[in-house]
């Protein structure tokens, strides 16, 4: 089995097809065919259905992607790994991020990242762990910074805790609930929600349940929360928000904070990594300004 047969592979999956595989390899399309088959004959097993629309994996097909993807990850990782020791700052570093952790770190991070690593390729992936798991698992991700989720965390990861968090509810300017001092103010509120977790009535059920109130009307869903943040803006939606998002808000004076006396926690923002596989160079200078940028989050920030 050769490394570019897992390279074709991927690229015909990722393509549904071999004309198109091979125009992005810069191959002949007999030249891919044959070295499919030749996989497919060493592994005794068809990959692909053929049709006359293109190529589609089989059941194993989609299992040997898997490990194949996993597998040239890995190996671009170590060839950045090896470059990086010998002093080539060079490579791709992928890091998967909630809003909030985005908001409360991203700034203090990029510029002294850049300054150490100015050739590395940063890509970052905004959504929750539970969304990201298996692109950390495969390594298409290096380490996910956020709320790690509501389920155990499999022993495969890594978890470390960068700070505790809570939440918020917040108003446009001049709601009538704006100046509401109780949860209990606000039974007969409409919300929108978005989720720090994985399931969006987490945000608000337990709360109210906890001091005995009907459950909240929640009319709108918001599957990011600038989307959470703009819906409550422009309407008369109550928000539950993450406090990183609410500071965002009111610098941007779309949303003030409503002072209830409750206190509404938040998991924790974490670092989650893989734990049977270290970081490259590149990717553990990263994380180590991610827990430097926890420790003075709430300090003034210089540019």
């Amino acid at each position: 089995m050769k490394f570019t047969q897992l390279r074709d592979l991927i690229s015909i999956a990722e393509r549904g097809g071999l004309r198109r595989a091979a125009r992005h390899l810069g191959l002949a399309q007999p030249a891919l065919s044959k070295s499919i088959r030749e996989l497919e004959h060493e592994l005794g097993a068809p990959l692909f259905e053929r049709t006359t629309t293109g190529m589609t994996l089989t059941p194993i097909g989609q299992a040997f992607l898997k490990r194949s993807t996993a597998i040239q990850l890995e190996v671009q990782r170590a060839f950045d790994e090896v470059q990086q020791l010998r002093g080539s700052a060079t490579g791709t570093v992928s890091v998967g991020m909630s809003t909030s952790s985005q908001i409360a770190m991203l700034p203090r991070v990029l510029r002294p990242f850049e300054s150490r690593y100015p050739d590395v390729l940063l890509r970052i992936s905004e959504g929750l762990f539970p969304v990201m798991e298996n692109e950390v698992r495969q390594g298409a991700i290096d380490f996910y910074v956020g709320p790690p989720g509501e389920s155990e965390m499999p022993k495969e990861f890594s978890v470390e805790n960068l700070f505790d968090n809570r939440r918020v509810v917040a108003a446009r300017p001049g709601h009538s609930l704006a100046k509401a001092r109780s949860i209990k103010d606000l039974v007969n509120a409409r919300w929108v929600v978005t989720s720090v977790t994985a399931i969006n009535a987490a945000e608000l059920n337990p709360f109210f349940d906890r001091y005995g109130l009907p459950q909240p009307k929640i009319v709108v869903e918001a599957h990011g929360a600038m989307a959470a943040i703009m819906a409550a803006a422009s309407s008369d939606l109550l928000a539950m928000l993450p406090q990183q998002c609410l500071d965002f808000a009111e610098r941007a004076s779309l949303l003030k904070l409503v002072p209830l006396d409750e206190v509404f926690e938040a998991p924790p923002v974490c670092i989650v990594s893989r734990t049977a596989l270290p970081l490259t160079p590149a990717a553990q200078h990263l994380a180590d300004l991610f827990r430097r940028a926890a420790l003075n989050r709430n300090e003034p920030l210089h540019f």
